[in-house]
């Protein structure tokens, strides 16, 4: 008899977010860092009127139960978690913070829970590539994120931060009559840059649903080139989801550098 020994990574870590009106920041604030010190997990939770964000860090068991929990609150029930496991926790603390946007453009007009754009699946947009499809795919995160990795012809606008995103769009008005699909690490930051290109008068706009993670996870590194920033120790992961600093070794990444 064979025995078959698991070796997968014991650490497992989630990113996740959701657009969903939020009037009790404070009591989430103070119940979710309760939680997470109870489990052992450590990461970043931001809470801001327009929704949730997430990146966490833990044994397997411990994030599970704390996606049960949050799964009980009915305005989280929906929310999707991208998994990956890694061999240590990236994260050196636990911080649960309030703040005006999950992530941040600093753009009034754009209501990702109410008025998103569509979603594309990680499969479909494999299968635009295959099929020669013509249409545009725009990168809406940092230039240095971009620098590590990003999708086979993909249109970089050199963003610093995100908050850029709103004054980089005139840039890109010669892709208005174009199919376009926005991308971002986890989904995001394009569920918020593709409702404000629909404002902004382009015609056929899509965001990538789950991000490059859940594309990593679906579709492998097909028709992608090089590596995918992440906001933690891992620095960054290959499309198998595999960290690339192996060591752990502190690299000054804050979660919410990105907001």
């Amino acid at each position: 008899m064979t025995l078959e020994i698991d070796i997968r990574p014991v650490i497992a870590n989630i990113a996740a977010y959701r657009f969903v009106l939020l009037d009790d920041t404070e009591t989430l604030r103070r119940r979710f860092h309760d939680l997470c010190v109870t489990l052992g997990l450590k990461g970043t939770i931001l809470l801001a009127p327009e929704g949730i964000n997430l990146f966490l860090a833990g044994p397997n068991d411990a994030i599970s139960q704390f996606l049960a929990n949050l799964g009980r609150d009915r305005r989280f029930a929906a929310i999707e978690a991208k998994w990956s496991w890694s061999d240590f926790v990236p994260f050196k603390h636990l911080r649960v913070k309030r703040k005006n946007e999950i992530v941040t453009m600093r753009f009034d007009g754009v209501d990702p829970a109410n008025t998103p754009a569509p979603a594309i699946l990680p499969t479909e947009l494999k299968h635009w590539y295959e099929d020669g499809r013509d249409f545009v795919i725009l990168d809406t995160r940092n230039k240095w994120e971009v620098a590590a990795g990003t999708f086979r012809n993909a249109v970089n606008p050199h963003l610093r931060t995100f908050s850029e995103f709103p004054s980089a769009i005139g840039a890109l008005e010669r892709f208005k009559d174009k199919t376009v699909v926005t991308f971002c690490t986890g989904g995001i930051r394009c569920e918020k840059a593709a409702p404000l290109l629909r404002l902004r008068g382009f015609g056929e706009v899509f965001q990538l649903r789950g991000g490059i993670l859940k594309y990593f996870e679906e579709c492998g590194g097909a028709h992608w080139q090089g590596n995918c920033a992440v906001f933690d120790d891992r620095g960054a992961l290959d499309p198998q989801l595999r960290s690339m600093n192996e060591a752990g070794e502190h690299l000054s990444i804050e979660a919410d550098q990105q907001l």
